[in-house]
């Protein structure tokens, strides 16, 4: 008895999570990649390669807001012209010569060279139920091991972009390491790994790069350059609004 005692109280902090703390890691985790709970703008600049090739380069102000409401303001002047408005589970396309809205499903968004919904949704509290897998040593890129949670998102919304998520999250800070992001067919789609920086004096999200597991040729590096407060008028998310106005100044 005294050593199941012993053993439980060495022990059991490596493997009882419950329900509240593994929120509680998922919300952590999300401030690392926005440093914010408030509307923001975030730019991404993403780089596309193939064959580890750098093939393109494009940039993107994501506007985001609480209640899952986000707008992606194509920045690239080959894109120039194009937004995408998430609203909840409805999401619209919206083209430069066209003044009607296109909608969109999920799976659309994924879709395209730079993989829109990869960038526009930064956060998992709000779209995934996460409960605990393991507590696992995980083996970075650079030979380096780091002791992490290793979670199991699962989507909880129409419109979340992927249908599960397995998440490895820093045992000592929630930080995010590493995702492998499953589509709803069960295929594993991307595996995603995070780059640690500093932003505003804070520990934070500053890269993401994508590995993709449907073409392994492929792989994208999502720069967040830059991160602050500020919030859009309503009519933004307006997709009619949209539709008929130019905001390629936002």
């Amino acid at each position: 008895m005294l050593v199941l005692m012993l053993f439980t109280a060495f022990s059991g902090s490596s493997w009882a999570v419950d329900a509240e703390q593994v929120t509680e890691m998922i919300a952590k985790a999300d401030r690392y990649r926005l440093n914010s709970e408030q509307a923001s703008k975030v730019v991404s600049m993403v780089h596309l390669f193939e064959n580890d090739q750098l093939d393109k380069t494009r940039q993107y102000n994501v506007y985001t807001r609480p209640n899952r409401e986000s707008l992606v303001i194509f920045k690239s002047a080959v894109e120039a012209g194009q937004k995408m408005l998430m609203i909840e589970d409805n999401y619209w396309l919206l083209m430069p010569k066209s003044r009607r809205p296109i909608r969109i499903t999920p799976m659309q968004k994924l879709l395209g060279e730079a993989s829109v919904g990869d960038i526009s949704t930064l956060t998992w509290n709000e779209d995934y139920q996460g409960e605990w897998v393991q507590q696992v040593p995980l083996n970075l890129e650079d030979g380096q091991q780091v002791e992490t949670h290793q979670l199991r998102l699962t989507a909880k919304t129409k419109g979340a972009s992927y249908q599960a998520i397995d998440l490895w999250l820093t045992t000592d800070r929630a930080f995010p390491i590493k995702a492998d992001l499953y589509l709803r067919s069960g295929k594993l789609a991307k595996q995603a790994w995070f780059t640690e920086g500093e932003r505003n004096g804070l520990p934070s999200v500053v890269a993401m790069s994508l590995l993709d597991k449907i073409q392994p040729n492929k792989r994208t590096l999502i720069e967040y350059q830059e991160i602050s407060e500020q919030s859009l008028a309503d009519k933004y998310y307006n997709p009619a609004y949209l539709s008929r106005n130019s905001v390629s100044g936002l």
